[in-house]
């Protein structure tokens, strides 16, 4: 591919840093927008930066935006400028953002789903757990479900913990949580199926993933954005034909183009579609990047131009485990300022980088340095022909990094041991 004239576009916090960087480095021109006053630092000396993103689109030959969720708007308008654009649309932001809207698009589309209830008052909810006793998970919706800490998965068959928690958000949370689900809680195996979408089809492979979301190894504490995911690439199978694929002519209707993610409860009695991300995710874009045997740029020129082609990707299974520092997952900038600000990155062996990845940091004369207020600093990549394989690289090339506060989790991709044979078994995973 000849080089191409790249604009990012982070309308909010800073999120593709990392492959606006690698794109740069591939000789490609780049522009990165930062909306975030906040984060404004983030990638300072990574990547040339722009402070009028619309002024720029003349000089773009592709533009794409992040986490595009409420960016429909924007990005529907950039399009109609006959410009290759990656990004959601008013409808897919929909489906994030109102979880019972994506349920019904699920249902309409012949995938079975749990049963849930959308709620705007607390007392109605709470009557409801008392009069149909069962096990229950608590979801927020609009601005409040970014708030992690407020999703509650609830334990007790009687719903009985579900209407404390209930009665406590009541109390405290009100004037944040307008409005909320209760879903029924299944038991099984969490797994994500997700695929590229250049505005008229699925592209191949599809993505398996395998998201870890608490905060401690074990699987405990508070929920968090992501502590780290593990990968791999496949062929169309059960899961996707029988979830994602029967969304593809709303997509194809909608003229999407990017990356849409579901996440899944599932058991030996069938596929339980969670919640959509009609977006990039992080980490996993930066796995995908490291696991695409093509240059990326090239991929996203592709993908946005509408191309129908296979994704060239590499074999195996693949890992992305976050390093953080305080106050991660919380965002305090009083805690960031104390224990992350100016906090030097610090390698080892300076030329062992492969598989390191930049979040919140920015170029200082050479050195690496905590920006933003989140305490996101690095994403470490790995890949083998097994998971172990995987574990093994990836906790390696950890071991080269010096932060001071870090922490991370050591058990990235540890699930699959026990999870793969029970998908095995139920067929899920079989290529069709």
């Amino acid at each position: 591919m000849e080089k191409k004239n790249f604009l990012f576009v982070s309308l909010g916090s800073a999120l593709i840093r990392d492959i606006a960087w690698n794109v740069f480095k591939e000789g490609n021109e780049v522009r990165y927008f930062i909306g975030s006053e906040s984060d404004k630092e983030v990638a300072d000396g990574f990547v040339p930066k722009t402070d009028d993103w619309k002024r720029d689109l003349d000089w773009a030959d592709i533009v794409i935006f992040d986490d595009s969720i409420g960016s429909g708007k924007e990005i529907i308008e950039t399009k109609k400028r006959g410009i290759p654009v990656i990004g959601g649309t008013p409808y897919t932001d929909k489906l994030e953002e109102n979880r019972s809207f994506g349920q019904e698009e699920l249902k309409k589309a012949g995938v079975p789903i749990l049963p849930h209830k959308y709620f705007f008052d607390f007392d109605e909810a709470i009557g409801f757990v008392k009069e149909n006793p069962h096990e229950y998970v608590i979801k927020p919706s609009g601005d409040a479900q970014n708030i992690k800490r407020l999703l509650f998965v609830g334990m007790e068959k009687d719903g009985s913990d579900v209407v404390r928690v209930l009665e406590a958000y009541k109390k405290v949370w009100s004037q944040a949580i307008k409005e909320f689900q209760i879903q029924r809680k299944v038991n099984g195996v969490e797994i994500a199926v997700g695929a590229f979408f250049n505005g008229k089809n699925f592209i191949y492979p599809i993505n398996i993933n395998f998201e870890h979301k608490k905060l401690f190894p074990g699987n405990i504490g508070p929920s968090t954005g992501e502590m780290g995911t593990s990968m791999f690439w496949s062929g169309p199978n059960k899961l996707f034909n029988e979830t994602l694929k029967k969304m593809e002519k709303k997509l194809a209707k909608e003229k999407f183009i990017g990356y849409i993610d579901l996440n899944c409860i599932v058991n030996g009695k069938g596929i339980y579609p969670l919640e959509f991300t009609p977006r990039f995710g992080y980490p996993i874009i930066t796995m995908q990047k490291d696991s695409v045997a093509m240059p990326f740029g090239e991929f996203l020129y592709d993908l946005a131009s509408g191309k129908d082609f296979t994704i060239k990707t590499k074999k195996g299974f693949h890992i992305g485990v976050r390093i953080l520092l305080p106050p991660y997952p919380y965002g305090e900038k009083s805690i960031f300022d104390y224990y992350s600000k100016g906090a030097t990155v610090v390698f080892k062996k300076k030329d062992h980088l492969d598989g390191i990845h930049i979040e919140d940091v920015k170029n200082v004369r050479g050195e690496w340095v905590l920006a933003g207020t989140s305490g996101l600093a690095l994403v470490v990549t790995g890949s083998g022909i097994s998971m172990k394989q995987a574990q093994h690289q990836v906790y390696n090339r950890i071991e080269n990094i010096l932060i001071p506060n870090m922490f991370y989790r050591k058990d990235i991709g540890d699930r699959w041991y026990e999870d793969s044979d029970k998908l095995h078994s139920w067929g899920y995973l079989r290529e069709m």
